[in-house]
Formats: structure tokens, sequence, C-alpha cells
């Protein structure tokens, strides 16, 4: 009489089941992941963005005199061809 092959307990055992998601959950979880990233992202660059500013405005507040806007004006011919600084394309300066 043959001997019947014999399995050891660990190789019978099932591995463990993953949980499958929901249709809806497996639809709405990955645009959450990227919404959540994407607001993190912009949240970083914008805090970036008011930091340089603020040390910007400090570093041109000292430098901004009269003797030097004076002479900034005289340079640019702000007179003649407007001021700069207030140009549509001055899409930084909008955000004072």
């Amino acid at each position: 009489m043959p001997l019947a092959p014999h399995m050891h307990a660990a190789t019978r055992a099932a591995a463990p089941a993953i949980p499958k998601l929901g249709p809806v959950a497996s639809r709405v979880l990955p645009g959450l992941v990227v919404a959540g990233v994407v607001y993190t992202v912009g949240s970083y660059v914008s805090s970036q963005l008011h930091t340089e500013a603020g040390t910007m405005d400090r570093i041109f507040a000292q430098q901004n005199t009269p003797e030097v806007e004076e002479a900034r004006r005289r340079s640019l011919q702000v007179d003649v061809n407007g001021d700069p600084r207030n140009n549509l394309l001055n899409v930084l300066g909008w955000s004072k």
C-alpha cells in the first residue's frame, strides 16, 4: 500500500484575505489622494512665495529712499513711459 503524501501545516494555511474596496471607494479614493497631494504642494508653494515676498519687501524697503525713487523716475522716464510696476504683466505685484 502506497503512503499518502503529507503536507506540513504551514503549507496548508490559507493566505490572509485582503479586503476588497467597494466600487464607489475604488473610484473615489484615488481622487481624494490626488486632491490631497495637490493641496499640500499648493500650500507649500504658497507659503514659500509668501515668505520670499516678505523678505524681498524688507530688502526693498531699506533701499527705497526718496533719493533712490527720484533717480529711478529719471532713469526709467516714468513720466513718459509710465511706471513699470503698474504694468498688467507684473502679476507678482497683484498680491498686495
